[in-house]
């Protein structure tokens, strides 16, 4: 169980990786969508001759991230532009986070009506209203605390949602304090499961049917512990009433993926545990759908792709399925160097006691996004 220290080191590390150059953006910005009691912004892409009744993804960032970066990353209007859905970006903005984190801990930003979480209801029911959308179509996805956040809208808006995605994010209702919340990054402490499915069925009232949901954590993610990953899986199978075993489990790219279905055959979560990861979105610098960067990871599997077919708004991904059996054992050398350039400098620790206790305390908690 990583200490305090370490935490602090790995984050700092994490921070010192730096933002990727600036690209030109592909998204417009979308204003006037609602009273915006979070106070983020939002931009969205539309393809062009998009049909009318097309389907919506939402795309939340991760700390230190914006709107447009993680869209480059991703790749996610790329696909867009390929498959013919809407897309709409959050973005949070520094006077909310210093790190450009969503707050996904804070009590006033992650309930019904509230914060950040109401503001990102207002986005989605603008561009529903705006585009004449299918809102029996709308898609929620996010990396880390976007991840967490994408978590919070799907436990407290679900009837907005048809489906979910959360990469290397936190269950919803974990932590409601910054000391809370830097241990259940460590995985530490997280809640037991039925406080956990409590706290999905307790958000909204909703009585179902519920969102479908994808989980993408790294196996070697050092920032959000992988713990965090079970914990949304368990509390989402509590909620959608399947069975703590999953209904089958392959690879695919040399990476598991397990799949729970309903009685009815229907695959309602998925879950990919990417072999030798660290924190970041995978994806595949092969296929051409985004670009490795900062946090955007090449583990020869593009999460974006995959996602999008667990939807239903592309095309299944088969490249790289075989039988459980067959799983690889190795590690891909360039998942070896991502990871490498994740792990803390050996000297970070002893520079940061220099500063002073309380300043490395302070300057942890802002790389991790868990201080305004």
């Amino acid at each position: 169980m990583p200490s305090l220290s370490e935490t602090i080191a790995r984050l700092s590390a994490a921070r010192g990786m730096g933002r990727p150059a600036m690209q030109s953006s592909r998204l417009r910005e979308l204003t006037g969508f609602g009273s915006n009691p979070g106070a983020l912004k939002a931009y969205h892409h539309l393809p062009d001759g998009l049909a009318p009744g097309a389907p919506l993804v939402v795309v939340l960032h991760g700390c230190t991230q914006n709107a447009a970066e993680y869209d480059h990353g991703s790749g996610w209007s790329q696909l867009a532009d390929r498959h013919g859905f809407a897309l709409l970006y959050a973005e949070q903005q520094r006077a909310n986070n210093p790190n450009l984190c969503f707050n996904w801990f804070a009590p006033g930003d992650i309930q019904r009506d509230r914060g950040e979480a109401s503001s990102i209801a207002q986005m989605i029911a603008a561009m529903i209203e705006t585009h004449g959308l299918d809102h029996r179509r709308v898609f929620v996805t996010g990396l880390s605390a976007g991840g967490a956040m994408a978590a919070v809208m799907l436990a407290t808006y679900p009837e907005l949602f048809a489906g979910g995605a959360i990469i290397a994010g936190l269950p919803y209702g974990c932590a409601a304090t910054i000391p809370e919340a830097l241990e259940r990054m460590r995985g530490q402490g997280l809640p037991r499961d039925a406080a956990l499915q409590n706290a999905v069925s307790n958000a909204s009232g909703h009585a179902g049917p519920w969102p479908t949901l994808s989980v993408w954590h790294g196996t070697q993610d050092h920032t959000v512990a992988p713990a965090n990953g079970e914990a949304i899986l368990s509390q989402w199978r509590g909620v959608h009433g399947l069975a703590p075993a999953p209904s089958e489990s392959t690879t695919v790219s040399g990476h598991t993926r397990r799949i729970w279905r309903d009685a009815s055959g229907v695959a309602r979560i998925e879950a990919f545990a990417i072999t030798g990861m660290g924190h970041g979105t995978p994806l595949d610098a092969a296929d051409g759908i985004g670009a490795p960067g900062a946090f955007m990871l090449n583990a020869g599997i593009s999460s974006t792709r995959h996602i999008a077919a667990f939807w239903q708004l592309a095309e299944p991904v088969r490249q790289g399925e075989q039988p459980r059996a067959a799983i690889e054992k190795s590690v891909p050398a360039s998942l070896q160097h991502q990871n490498a350039r994740q792990r803390p400098d050996a000297a970070a620790p002893a520079k940061a006691a220099a500063s002073g206790p309380a300043k490395v305390i302070e300057e942890a908690l802002r790389a991790a996004g868990l201080m305004r």
